[in-house]
């Protein structure tokens, strides 16, 4: 029963009825009260309480006003003996309940068991549905131990069943195959793991690995039936174990552990296949052009005096950058246009030689080393497509895939052969494909094709048979969208008429180009105005004048210190614990639970900690004070520390923090700031890229900050990933109960199709866009005469609303496969990239864009407060980025892990340690505010600076210690 309750609630909830005052009528003082109060939490719990204190003291107090019986009494109430018998059975025949029996227990099993274990894996959940059965009978629920049994029975007699189903699908043939595996522990070792480094030999081991699964013969028929949350749930369960645990399983349970391992690792291959394919296209390009501009570097040293000429023209243009050409540039070359000329002819000629060698260096790295890939690969995926136009491409593929068993030394296809050159090769390339005879060389074309098979699965034009990531978008849409239209339009709160949308829209654009001309006319921009830059319209938009810093802030984290003293962050980690239960997310992948909570919940910490700082648990189970062994630190992170259950920590911390804020120092949660930052990775971790913004190699995490310097939502990425598509991704599955309108972002975080997805889903984009200066506005209509002011930056083609209304179901049948995550939002924005055919929905998308950026721009130009707000929200994420380093110390801040778990789990839990900080931290600002004298203080730019992310009372380091039993007092004085 909840702990606190409002007046309100305590009168809906606790206020004696007709029926009740006869049952109390013949009762008198502890007896009167202790029958009231027992007869009002069986109405509101369906239970009785187990011992006093668990009955609110706010409900004692307002029961005894209503008996006339002073609360005090209560404690003198009989927990046992006659009497108490005597008024439960009352209180029961009242209600037409009784307690629950043996037999009960077993039904409620059975019913578990049977109806809900097949959709269901998280017990807390399967126990309360148990409570509301028992209340539908009219039975009191079980204790807290007799549920844990009775939902501990019933996933155990489901598991028995599916594991005997399982089984008997499998048959004796693939059940001997599974059995194999299990004499073959570095297979099946190997089998567990994510692909390694980018290269051939990782490459080549995933095709490995994927022969090993398939030659197991699964097929869908296995899981019939099966939801993806059970089969994953016996996956994570597989994937912690050792081969001497499947052996302690009996055979049933031991083969469907290893189908559910196979079975879903079957799509997890060939994904990893596809992006080891990508990626090393890639690499061969990468590398032949890196080679070819280090040549030319060379080249361009030994020739005398050009290094110098270049160096002259690039200063004269940054010193004048306003002067013509002639005058600026002419005067430093010696010779001047003669000089030029012949530079210019040097250059042009460069640019073919450039090419070939490119060609060259391409041709050799693939024939030498990369090409023995071919083969295998086109045996083990199956390449399919669904556009028309990309026809080409795939018949290429059919003619390597022929052409794969042909020996090295047949350089060209056979006379007669149809060779695909169309949409295959590209212009620059024809004549290195073909030789003096027009026969089309092998290799050259070969590495064509795999460059445009390269393009088409990154656009998802292609798609791969039996992929999770990379499957067959049409399937990425909601399969019920037609038959429910009207429900999702409606969920994304937009009109079925697309006419009524583009009449709102353009009502919007009209409004905001008037508001802005208007800003102009009127000088209430500031500052901002349209010019002229080097022959070309320019927004001039000034900088921001600096706000006053604020002066009491400093003073206020002292006091904190003053009051509390330097706190341990593992105390900050362990009482956050203790307040919201976040522990309590933290569930078994294993069948049973051995450890009891208690100690489980000490070791936790002590893992999460280990992970949140990155010093790791060895370096935890050797220099803390707490008195727990290594062994039992890698099981409980074995065990319990998932991905998921991280994450449901996260949220449960997030929510805490979100319910104790006070509205009047925070605000409401409604917008979120998102940005990214690089953290260096080991480059045995598939997703470890080099960054060329940041320099050197890692991985990306992406966050999204709240105002309130709370963080809703973190995602890993690798550097080359989509910062669109993990914009849109926060704001969908951040599962926090902040309701975000608005998002902050930086340009990466910004396009024309970025722009289109938040209209649709009903968020508005406010990015600091770094190219603000050469914006160019739409205009609703080809009559601009409207805005005078904005003549020079109006494009001269309106919108083309028809466009925008004939695709708007399917550009909102899009928006529904983000909302619904039927599809990863990377994947779907994969379609709608730059570079090849456009389909009309893509146009369209591009099209909405520009409206809405057009309105953004507007608003953003015509406003300087709104400018400062998106300012001021992007330093709240940079905030929380320079207190990563912070936290995030052991071994240098480098994400260790070969795989993408290990580094999601270290994410996850400097996410949730972070989170901890500001929501204690949180705890420690408001107990002080709420002293009248600190609160007259804070000024309004002390305001506008509180953050609970600060650390200067904080010890993150030290010998480690955890006692249980303390507590910080968060109302110290």
């Amino acid at each position: 029963m909840q702990a606190e309750w409002e007046p309100d609630e305590l009168i809906d909830a606790w206020t004696l009825t007709g029926g009740d005052w006869d049952l109390i009528a013949n009762k008198a003082g502890v007896t009167r009260l202790g029958f009231a109060v027992m007869l009002k939490f069986y109405e509101i719990e369906g239970r009785f309480p187990a011992y006093p204190e668990e009955v609110p003291a706010a409900a004692v107090r307002y029961v005894g006003s209503l008996v006339k019986v002073a609360p005090a009494l209560f404690a003198r109430y009989s927990w046992s003996g006659r009497s108490i018998k005597y008024h439960r059975s009352q209180i029961r025949k009242v209600y037409g309940t009784r307690p629950p029996t043996e037999d009960d227990e077993e039904r409620w099993a059975q019913w578990l068991a049977t109806e809900l274990c097949p959709a269901e894996t998280n017990r807390d959940r399967l126990a309360t549905a148990l409570r509301r059965r028992c209340r539908s009978e009219k039975v009191e629920p079980p204790s807290t131990g007799q549920a844990e049994r009775v939902v501990a029975s019933g996933c155990r007699q489901f598991d028995d069943a599916f594991a005997a189903t399982t089984a008997g699908r499998l048959g004796p043939v693939a059940c001997a195959r599974l059995e194999e595996l299990l004499s073959r522990p570095n297979v099946l070792a190997e089998l567990k793991s994510d692909p390694g480094p980018l290269g051939l030999d990782t490459l080549m081991a995933e095709i490995g690995k994927l022969s090993t699964v398939r030659a197991i013969g699964l097929d869908e028929a296995v899981f019939a039936g099966a939801s993806d949350r059970i089969v994953a749930a016996w996956r994570a369960r597989a994937a912690r174990m050792y081969p001497s645990d499947f052996e302690d399983c009996g055979d049933p349970v031991r083969y469907t552990l290893l189908a559910a391992l196979c079975w879903t690792r079957q799509a997890e291959l060939v994904d990893g296949l596809v992006e080891l394919l990508t990626g090393l296209i890639h690499r061969i390009n990468a590398r032949a052009e890196r080679r070819v501009e280090k040549e030319l570097i060379g080249e361009l040293a030994n020739v005398p005096g050009k290094r110098g000429i270049f160096t002259r023209m690039v200063d004269a243009a940054l010193e004048h950058p306003d002067d013509t050409v002639r005058e600026a540039l002419y005067p430093v070359v010696p010779g001047g246009v003669k000089t030029l000329s012949a530079l210019a002819r040097e250059l042009k000629a460069t640019e073919r030689a450039v090419a070939e060698r490119v060609r060259y260096q391409l041709r050799g790295s693939y024939s030498h080393y990369y090409r023995r890939m071919l083969a295998p690969l086109l045996a083990a995926l199956e390449f399919r497509c669904n556009n028309s136009a990309y026809r080409p491409v795939m018949d290429a593929i059919d003619l390597l895939a022929r052409y794969a068993g042909t020996g090295s030394d047949q350089k060209v296809y056979a006379a007669g052969e149809k060779v695909p050159v169309d949409g295959v090769v590209p212009k620059a390339w024809l004549d290195g494909v073909t030789d003096d005879d027009g026969r089309v060389e092998r290799i050259p074309y070969e590495l064509c094709v795999l460059i445009a098979l390269r393009d088409a699965l990154r656009r998802r034009e292609v798609y791969v048979q039996g992929a999770g990531r990379w499957k067959n978008p049409d399937e990425d849409l909601p399969v019920d969208f037609e038959d429910n239209r009207d429900v999702h339009y409606a969920e994304l709160g937009k009109p079925l008429d697309a006419a009524e949308f583009v009449a709102g829209l353009r009502k919007r654009l009209d409004d905001g180009l008037t508001r802005l001309d208007t800003a102009l006319a009127r000088g209430t921009s500031g500052g901002v105005r349209i010019i002229t830059r080097q022959g070309s319209p320019w927004v001039s938009v000034p900088k921001l004048e600096k706000l006053p810093e604020p002066k009491n802030l400093g003073a206020l984290k002292a006091e904190v210190e003053r009051r509390w003293g330097t706190i341990d962050l593992l105390d900050i980690l362990k009482d956050t614990a203790f307040i919201t239960g976040f522990t309590g997310s933290f569930a078994s992948v294993a069948s049973r639970e051995v450890l009891n909570r208690a100690t489980l919940n000490r070791r936790l910490l002590l893992v999460l900690f280990a992970l949140g700082t990155n010093m790791g648990i060895r370096q935890m189970a050797v220099t803390g004070e707490h008195g727990v062994g290594e062994a039992e630190l890698r099981h409980v992170r074995a065990t319990y520390v998932t991905r998921e259950n991280l994450r449901a920590a996260v949220t449960a911390v997030v929510n805490a923090t979100l319910e104790a804020r006070d509205p009047e120092w925070w605000g409401e949660a409604t917008s979120t700031a998102s940005d990214s930052k690089r953290f260096a990775s080991w480059d045995s971790n598939l997703m470890t890229e080099f960054h060329a913004r940041y320099g050197g190699y890692g991985v990306m995490i992406y966050w999204h900050v709240e105002r309130g310097r709370l963080c809703v939502y973190s995602q890993l990425k690798s550097c080359s990933s989509s910062e669109v598509a993990a914009m849109i991704d926060g704001l969908l599955r951040h599962g926090t109960e902040a309701e975000i309108e608005a998002n902050y972002t930086d340009t990466h975080g910004a396009s024309l199709v970025g722009f289109a997805f938040t209209e649709l889903l009903g968020f508005k984009l406010l990015p600091r866009l770094k190219n603000i200066g050469a914006i160019q506005l739409y205009a609703p209509g080809a009559n601009q005469a409207a805005w005078p002011r904005l003549e020079k930056v109006l494009k001269k083609r309106p919108i083309d609303w028809d466009l925008i209304a004939r695709n708007y179901d399917q550009m909102v049948k899009y928006a529904t496969a983000l909302r619904l995550r039927t599809a990863e939002t990377d994947q779907v924005l994969r379609r709608f990239t730059k570079g090849g055919p456009k389909q009309p929905a893509y146009l369209a998308l591009e099209e909405l864009g520009r409206v809405v950026r057009t309105i953004f721009a507007c608003d953003y130009l015509a406003d300087p407060q709104l400018r400062r707000e998106i300012h001021a929200g992007l330093q709240v994420v940079e905030n929380w980025n320079s207190a990563n380093d912070k936290i995030y110390y052991g071994r240098e801040g480098v994400i260790t892990g070969d795989d993408r778990e290990h580094a999601e789990v270290s994410m996850l839990a400097l996410h949730l340690l972070q989170s901890s900080l500001v929501f204690i931290n949180t705890q420690l600002l408001q107990a002080v505010l709420r002293d009248p004298a600190w609160a007259g203080k804070l000024t309004g730019e002390d305001r506008r600076g509180l953050s609970p992310l600060f650390w200067s009372h904080v010890n993150p380091y030290g010998r480690f210690r955890l006692d249980m039993d303390t507590r910080l007092d968060l109302a110290a004085a």
